[in-house]
């Protein structure tokens, strides 16, 4: 059965069918001729800057509309907050200016791992994260509750963060490990140096 059919004994919703595609198809055009790109059906919808001011993030900062925002998040500004990725706030979350967070990042504050072992005698723990500022998070790494992440961090894409990352580290791996350096000389150039291994 296609989708209008569907609608036979609705006109009224029949009709708001037709009108949604119309929408959808002249917005999609929009976004493949102006931008070269064809996002989610909500981003079409969702201005990700003001979802940002929404959410009171700083200024210039965006968030897709698929990212999971829970509990206390506070962002800087000139951040960019890729497609879902779930920023856990409940244990208080604090991202500087001019970050990336790539799509599929998790930053967790809490973990119920002791409450599902003990049959929930014990309570959630739940601790601070915070990341400075010129942070990328490479796509799908995971930070665990507790962490604090320096200023002009590069993380790599897959790794597991659950500990502290000094300023101007490059880590990756899982467990996250310092494998170079972000060198930024007077004149702002960036040069990475990799450790031997």
């Amino acid at each position: 059965m296609d989708r209008p059919s569907a609608f036979d004994d609705n006109e009224e919703l029949r009709e708001l069918y037709v009108n949604l595609q119309e929408i959808y198809k002249r917005l999609s055009n929009k976004f493949i001729t102006e931008l070269d790109r064809l996002p989610p059906l909500p981003d079409l919808f969702v201005d990700r800057w003001q979802r940002a001011a929404l959410l009171g993030f700083g200024k210039g900062t965006n968030i897709y509309d698929s990212s999971l925002v829970l509990g206390q998040v506070k962002i800087g500004s000139e951040c960019w907050i890729g497609p879902n990725t779930i920023l856990d706030g409940s244990g208080h979350l604090v991202i500087g200016d001019c970050c990336t967070i790539s799509a599929g990042v998790h930053i967790y504050t809490h973990d119920n791992v002791k409450q599902t072992l003990s049959g929930k005698a014990m309570p959630i723990e739940r601790e601070p994260v915070t990341i400075g500022s010129n942070v990328y998070v490479g796509p799908q790494a995971i930070i665990t509750k507790g962490t604090t992440i320096g200023n002009n961090v590069v993380i790599g894409a897959f790794s597991l963060i659950n500990k502290d990352v000094p300023d101007n580290s490059i880590v990756m791996g899982q467990p996250g490990k310092v494998t170079g350096s972000v060198l930024i000389d007077d004149e702002g150039k960036i040069n990475f140096k990799y450790s031997a291994k």
